[in-house]
């Protein structure tokens, strides 16, 4: 089996822990090829990354049920993000936690991050989705929002959050803050005060950090 990919099986254990048998092959969809923060050395097809698993991680309704609201609204959202994901974006559960996410964001094309892959981390809660999660950039950044720890500086994640976003919404609205930052709220003195004062300099500092993510752990 690919490797990397065992960190999704956790969910075939936990499905059949409830009684559900699965019997279906379940697809794992990323449209970068870079894709490889979520996933080690998958088969790759031109545009797509297509990986198959043996056996099904569908959500039977039973597991549904007999989980807390914020598992069930989590594996909704897994399921949703294998069924409809959002371009350059993809995340998925540790291991056995479904409470803790790895997700990669791409760079946005035809910005300074185009070509960038970034690796963060996503921490609920049972209070999930009254609250938002807890959410960090593994990969160094240099970005006026986000702070050295890489924890992020945005108003769904603190007092703008409502239960209507999902991990892709809270996935995609990072993506966006990368190329349209926010200055006048920073988590980066320096990268906020380049990107106002020296765009030149900023960009070239991004496309350092973008070299450095093909290469990151």
């Amino acid at each position: 089996m690919t490797k990397g990919i065992c960190e999704l099986i956790w969910l075939k254990r936990l499905l059949t822990e409830l009684g559900y048998r699965p019997t279906f092959i379940m697809n794992l969809f990323c449209d970068n090829k870079a894709a490889i923060a979520i996933t080690q050395n998958p088969v790759q097809h031109d545009r797509t990354k297509h990986v198959e698993l043996p056996n099904s991680l569908a959500v039977s309704q039973q597991a549904v049920r007999m989980s807390t609201p914020a598992r069930k609204r989590l594996m909704r959202d897994f399921k949703r993000l294998q069924q409809d994901p959002p371009a350059g974006i993809s995340g998925a559960p540790q291991n056995n936690n479904i409470m803790l996410w790895n997700a990669v964001i791409f760079g946005p094309d035809d910005t300074p991050w185009d070509g960038g892959t970034f690796k963060l981390t996503l921490q609920f809660t049972e209070d999930y989705p009254n609250k938002p999660p807890t959410v960090r950039f593994v990969s160094r950044m240099f970005h006026p929002n986000i702070y050295a720890d890489g924890s992020i500086c945005l108003d769904i994640l603190q007092n703008q959050w409502s239960p209507i976003y999902d991990v892709a919404a809270i996935l995609t609205s990072i993506q966006s803050l990368l190329c349209d930052p926010n200055p006048n709220s920073p988590a980066n003195s320096e990268a906020a005060r380049m990107f106002s004062e020296n765009k030149r300099e900023y960009n070239r500092r991004v496309r350092e950090i973008v070299e450095q993510s093909w290469t990151a752990d």
